[in-house]
C-alpha cells in the first residue's frame, strides 16, 4: 500500500519558485492557485519566466505589476468579464517584460513534446500567421514524409521548472482530482516539479474508484500538496464555487494605475 503524502504549506510552495524560474500557471477556468499569492509576494523571486496554459490572467498580472517577471509566454492575457490586464498592458507599453506571443495549440504542443521527451512538435495551423514573425525560436521546415511542398512549423518543447494549480481535492496518497481539466496533467507531465493547492484532502483512494480514476493526476507527478480553502478566489473552481466577478472588477479598476495597484496589494496582502 502506498504511503501518505505529507502536506506542505503555501510558504513551502513559494520557496520552490526560485529566481528565473519558468513557472506554469493554468487558464482561469482550470484552477488558478490564487492562494499562493501572499507567500509568493513575500518571497519575491525575481526574473520569473511565466507560462500561461494556454492563457494568462490575474495571477500573472499581479506578478508583473509587482516587478517579478522577466518574460511571459502565452496566447492571451485577460481578466475575462473584468476586461484587460492593466499591469500587463503597462509592461508591454514600457517594454519592461519580454512577450513571447503564442497560440493555444502551440502551448499545448510544446507541453506535449516535453512530456514525450521529444525536442519539438510539428504543427500546421501557424503557417501564414504573423505570430511566426515574432518567434525566432520557431522553425518552418518541409515535411520529410511528403513528396510535394508541405511546410510545417516546429515548436520547441516547453519544460516548466515549476507548475502550480488549484484543484478541488486530493487523497492522502497525493493523487489529485482534476476531472476534465487535462491541461493540468499536461503541465505536470512536462514540468520538473508540480505543486497543487486543494480545497480538501480526503481519506478515500481515488485510483481505487473505477469512475474517478480517469480524472486523476497520480501522485507520481505531484511534489507537494497544500490545503487552501477557496484557493482559487476570486476565480471560481469547477464543481465548487463560481468566480467573484465584482472582486475581479475591483482589481481591474484599482490596477489601472501603478498607485492603485500598490494600494490594492497592500489592502489584500499586507
Amino acid at each position: 500500500m502506498s504511503q501518505a503524502m505529507a502536506p506542505i504549506t503555501v510558504e513551502g510552495i513559494a520557496a520552490e519558485i526560485h529566481d528565473e524560474c519558468r513557472l506554469a500557471i493554468p487558464v482561469d477556468y482550470a484552477g488558478v492557485p490564487m492562494g499562493i499569492v501572499s507567500a509568493l509576494l513575500k518571497r519575491s523571486p525575481r526574473e520569473l519566466n511565466l507560462l500561461g496554459v494556454p492563457t494568462a490572467g490575474l495571477l500573472h498580472d499581479i506578478l508583473i505589476g509587482s516587478g517579478l517577471v522577466r518574460s511571459l509566454e502565452t496566447s492571451a492575457v485577460t481578466l475575462g468579464e473584468a476586461g484587460g490586464a492593466p499591469c500587463f498592458m503597462r509592461a508591454i507599453a514600457n517594454t519592461s517584460i519580454r512577450m513571447k506571443d503564442s497560440t493555444c495549440p502551440a502551448i499545448h504542443a510544446g507541453l506535449m513534446a516535453a512530456q514525450k521527451g521529444a525536442p519539438f512538435m510539428a504543427m500546421r495551423g501557424l503557417i501564414g500567421t504573423d505570430v511566426l514573425l515574432q518567434r525566432s525560436d520557431w522553425r518552418v521546415m518541409q515535411n520529410p514524409f511528403a513528396s510535394h511542398t508541405d511546410p510545417v512549423v516546429i515548436v520547441p518543447a516547453l519544460h516548466p521548472d515549476v507548475s502550480v494549480f488549484h484543484a478541488p481535492m486530493a487523497d492522502r496518497e497525493g493523487n489529485v482530482w482534476i476531472g476534465r481539466r487535462r491541461e493540468l496533467a499536461a503541465m505536470a507531465y512536462a514540468s520538473k516539479k508540480t505543486y497543487v493547492t486543494v480545497e480538501r484532502i480526503v481519506d478515500s483512494r481515488f485510483l481505487d474508484d473505477e469512475l474517478m480514476a480517469a480524472g486523476v493526476l497520480p501522485a507520481l507527478y505531484v511534489n507537494g500538496i497544500a490545503k487552501v480553502e477557496k484557493g482559487a478566489w476570486p476565480y471560481g473552481l469547477w464543481g465548487e464555487y463560481g468566480p467573484d466577478t465584482a472582486a475581479l472588477q475591483r482589481y481591474a479598476q484599482h490596477a489601472r494605475t501603478e498607485e492603485g495597484f500598490k494600494q490594492w496589494i497592500s489592502e489584500m496582502y499586507a
